[in-house]
């Protein structure tokens, strides 16, 4: 038997903590709960969250990122690069927004991030539309219900991730090592 790896150990215990808060609020699915754990899973690593750059330094939270072409060409490679633009884009708006609420609270940007999360998977859904994906319906779902999906990861933080007395779960790790990459200046989001 193959020994679980550190990502399907971590994929794992974000869809456990994904569905069991969705469903005691009553939002999504198990689709949606799936993405939701795909997206916590890939945003563990520091290389993913802050994958857009401008210049040296990484591209510091969603009112610094580009919103992708609008003019010129549309040719196929454009539009699988706006894609992968506006999809990040709409993640990394429902991560920060959802698991960082406090934090974008903060910098007075959580009406941006729910407004930009909005736009950018409806975008998503519209180019995968456009080209005949089957997809678009899940992008619609997340453009729609953004606040209710972000609300989930904020109850979920706040209910599974507070501190225990002399233990820790694995993404109150994750939580603290992204905190720390926001003070130090990797993002200033």
């Amino acid at each position: 038997m193959e020994k679980p790896t550190e990502s399907s150990r971590l994929r794992d215990f974000f869809h456990a903590m994904a569905r069991r808060s969705f469903t005691e609020l009553g939002v999504g699915d198990d689709e949606v709960v799936g993405y939701v754990a795909a997206l916590l899973t890939d945003f563990s690593r520091a290389d993913r969250l802050y994958a857009l750059r401008s210049g040296p330094r990484p591209t510091a939270g969603v009112v610094q990122m580009p919103a992708g072409p609008h003019d010129g060409p549309r040719d196929a490679r454009t539009l699988m690069r706006t894609h992968a633009l506006r999809k990040y884009v709409a993640d990394y708006a429902l991560f920060m927004s959802g698991l960082f609420r406090t934090h974008v609270e903060q910098c007075g940007a959580l009406d941006y991030y729910f407004q930009e999360g909005q736009r950018a998977y409806w975008e998503v859904s519209e180019l995968d539309l456009a080209r005949y994906r089957t997809g678009f319906l899940l992008f619609q779902q997340l453009s729609r219900n953004f606040e209710h999906y972000s609300g989930a990861l904020d109850y979920m933080r706040k209910a599974y991730f507070a501190p225990q007395p002399g233990t820790e779960s694995p993404f109150a790790v994750f939580l603290r090592e992204v905190e720390g990459w926001i003070t130090t200046g990797v993002s200033s989001n």
